[in-house]
């Protein structure tokens, strides 16, 4: 399942982020966005999303909502 599909509040384990760019994966590690770390997503919106991950929110649009596939 992908961030997009997520249930709002839940913990989930990011599985795997499936990106073509190098510089926005490293950018993505720097966040702390990585296989195996916890995320929540906060909220939906129409856009995309708004996601805790280290007691840090950050918003992201659907299309990197759909690149990161997560766990139950």
């Amino acid at each position: 399942m992908n961030l997009k599909d997520a249930i709002e509040e839940k913990e989930y384990i990011i599985s795997s982020i499936n990106v073509n760019d190098e510089e926005l994966n490293l950018f993505l590690f720097s966040l702390g966005c990585y296989s195996g770390e916890k995320i929540t997503v906060v909220s939906h919106l129409k856009g995309g999303c708004i996601v805790s991950i280290k007691d840090s929110r950050y918003s992201i649009d659907n299309q990197l909502a759909k690149a990161i596939e997560v766990l139950d």
